[in-house]
């Protein structure tokens, strides 16, 4: 049977230069391939080099090849780190796909082939051995050093040249050598194994129990390999901040014009921050003070929750997490949505449904649900918006009558359908006061310190509370692993940006 999975790692392995890097489970494509893309997309060009830039510096296609492979094994090690569900996954192509197709295919005929060699009279054993000298390595790969009975047994029970004399007298037990893998599986297997590997015990037919044997070795290869990442991942995280900067420095040495998106990232946060800054001080009549650097940085990190991915470059610091900040991005739209609906419901509402049980978790889901679907071509918004509108007055007209409280007015409802499609707008008022409420509330967050209070939550954010903590402490991981891997080359470009900006300042 063709390998289709690959070779899980031991507890041993650590981020080479190799560029094979396993599957992971990813919503998109693995960190590898992504990292790869957007270089490809971002990667400056000499026809757009900032006028501070060095000059370009022309390198041979072999060290392009070697940084890249370089900064794809960073990406893996980075995701390993930041991603505490981060899994190996077996590389299944999609259903539909001619790449399915062709796989199933190829596999039935090798299976169909198998069988009918069994078959003949006598039967010939050629591509079974094959098979039993493939699930014998597999068996090996689970072993530690230290095991050596274990390994002289599999040695000695699955000896190929043996077997192979076995089968050309007639005397090969095939069922027994079975019996012998299944074995060594059941002591092997994750405890979550244990089902399938006593399944394997039922089946009789030659074939279908290689078929059955080979599809549990792929499971416990895949449960291999998650366990290394387990191990591994508590030194990775001791190192990973050193290995992740060098690996980058490498990167920056053979493209010196890596950091001029970063740097018109920083310089944007600082000019968007002054300039709100100086609105201020004309409101109050006095000079605002200068802009600090962390000040300046915190308010950029928030910035990538609001980047538009499609017209500008990301930073090529921030590369390896341009996902998850889509991620959160997608995440806070839709709960500054929901907070907004929340907010009008309870306004119109009145005192007669606040802090009834379980109404607020109804509204939410209900609300949630019709918009789980608004990132995708086919969301028609006018409609959802108008069918939460009715499902919102359904839900309080049943919950006043539950409770005896006076049916809730037609025009009341009316009313409150309106607002509620008026939150489609990203002008609508009510939207631009909760979006406010939970960028301050990030801010606050990335501002504090272990030392102070914990940041209080904002009004009409309660309903979105855990949705909230869940943001923040990724956001939160993110922005302090990606400070220290990056520390030196930001406290560089900010000490010269807002240099300049001081200097601009005094000239004028």
């Amino acid at each position: 049977m063709p390998k289709d999975c690959n070779q899980p790692p031991n507890e041993e392995d650590k981020p080479t230069d190799s560029g094979d890097s396993g599957n992971v489970t990813d919503k998109t494509d693995a960190p590898e391939e992504l990292v790869q893309k957007r270089m490809r997309r971002n990667a400056p060009s000499p026809h757009r080099i900032n006028p501070q830039s060095s000059p370009p510096m022309f390198v041979s296609v072999e060290e392009l090849m070697e940084t890249a492979k370089g900064v794809t094994n960073m990406a893996l090690a980075h995701e390993i780190v930041v991603n505490g569900t981060f899994q190996v996954k077996p590389p299944e192509p999609a259903e539909g796909t001619l790449e399915k197709r062709v796989k199933d295919i190829m596999h039935k005929a090798f299976w169909d082939s198998l069988e009918t060699q069994l078959n003949q009279d006598p039967p010939m054993y050629d591509h079974a051995i094959k098979l039993v000298g493939e699930i014998k390595e597999t068996l090996l790969s689970f072993l530690m050093p230290t095991q050596g009975r274990l390994r002289g047994q599999i040695e000695e029970v699955l000896d190929l040249s043996l077997i192979q004399q076995q089968a050309e007298k007639g005397a090969l037990d095939i069922g027994r050598v079975a019996q012998f893998i299944i074995g060594m599986m059941g002591a092997f297997c994750a405890p979550m194994r244990d089902e399938d590997v006593k399944k394997l015990h039922d089946i009789t037919d030659t074939v279908p129990l290689l078929k059955a044997i080979f599809l549990v070795l792929d499971k416990m290869k895949i449960d291999m390999a998650n366990f290394a990442v387990r191990s591994i991942r508590p030194q990775l995280l001791q190192h990973s901040v050193e290995y992740e900067r060098k690996k980058f420095q490498e990167f920056l040495e053979k493209q010196p014009n890596a950091l001029d998106f970063t740097r018109k990232w920083l310089e944007d946060s600082a000019n968007a921050l002054r300039s709100t800054r100086e609105e201020q001080s004309d409101v109050a009549g006095a000079r605002f003070p200068s802009l600090q650097p962390l000040s300046v940085h915190n308010h950029a990190y928030l910035s990538l929750l609001k980047w538009d991915h499609s017209a500008s470059p990301f930073p090529e610091t921030m590369l390896m997490d341009q996902t998850r900040f889509q991620e959160m991005q997608l995440e806070l739209e839709q709960i500054t949505t929901v907070a907004s609906v929340l907010l009008i419901v309870y306004n119109s509402a009145g005192e007669a449904i606040s802090g009834l049980p379980g109404l607020m978790d109804r509204l939410k889901n209900t609300v949630r649900v019709l918009l789980a679907e608004r990132h995708t071509p086919s969301f028609n918004a006018e409609e959802a918006f108008a069918t939460i509108g009715e499902r919102m007055c359904v839900e309080l007209e049943e919950c006043l009558a539950k409770h005896a409280f006076s049916p809730f007015p037609s025009d009341r409802q009316n009313a409150l359908k309106g607002q509620i499609a008026a939150v489609n707008s990203p002008d609508n008022p009510i939207l631009k006061l909760i979006d406010s409420r939970i960028q301050t509330y990030l801010l606050a967050f990335l501002e504090s310190s272990p030392h102070r209070s914990p940041v209080a939550l904002p009004g009409g954010l309660a309903p979105i509370s855990k949705e909230l903590e869940d943001i923040v402490v990724r956001l939160g991981r993110l922005v302090n692993f990606n400070k220290l891997v990056y520390s030196p080359h930001y406290q560089d470009l900010l000490q010269d940006i807002l240099k300049d900006k001081e200097d601009a300042k005094v000239e004028t």
